[in-house]
């Protein structure tokens, strides 16, 4: 009778082997995590080391666009210029990994990015969405959603409000 019973246990232990296909903690978790650390601390050597060479990142841009690491990174270094602080909000960030059917590794970042502008003091508080592809523990792919349109319209603003000012400057 243990024989049936032991053969029963291991063939449905056998017949159910499967991989976490959905968990909030795992070491492509941790790496996204230090990476929007790197992000905000602006350590951008760090921050480049999460990816794998090659990686292609489409942030706000479709998939015909894709941009590197180095690219990335001199954009996101242009876009806080502006601030005097800048940070995501650590205590809403939301963090899951999935297993797609294909046996793709993702991780997906959910937070709210705040930033004060230098120039106003103004704060902007902005939900963003990353998702990553991982393999061998690197990423390979990154996507990331954002609406900085408030952002871009406030800074066109304060630019053309500086160039009346040096306008009217000169024609004194």
């Amino acid at each position: 009778m243990k024989t049936v019973i032991f053969l029963g246990v291991l063939l449905t232990t056998l017949g159910c082997t499967s991989t976490t296909r959905y968990t909030q903690q795992s070491p492509e978790i941790d790496l996204v995590k230090s990476g929007i650390s790197n992000y905000v601390n602006g350590e951008w050597e760090d921050y480049s080391s999460n990816y794998a060479d090659g990686a292609s990142i489409f942030f706000n841009v479709t998939e015909e666009s894709p941009a590197t690491i180095q690219e990335t990174i001199a954009s996101q270094k242009l876009s806080v210029e502006p601030f005097s602080t800048y940070a995501f909000d650590r205590e809403k960030d939301e963090y899951e990994m999935v297993v797609t059917d294909k046996g793709e590794t993702w991780v997906n970042f959910w937070g709210t990015w705040k930033g004060t502008l230098a120039a106003t003091g103004e704060e902007f508080v902005i939900p963003v969405h990353l998702t990553y592809q991982f393999v061998d523990g690197k990423i390979v792919k990154a996507f990331g959603y954002w609406n900085n349109a408030e952002i871009q319209m406030t800074l066109t603003e304060l630019a053309k409000e500086a160039e009346e000012i040096a306008a009217n400057q000169t024609s004194d």
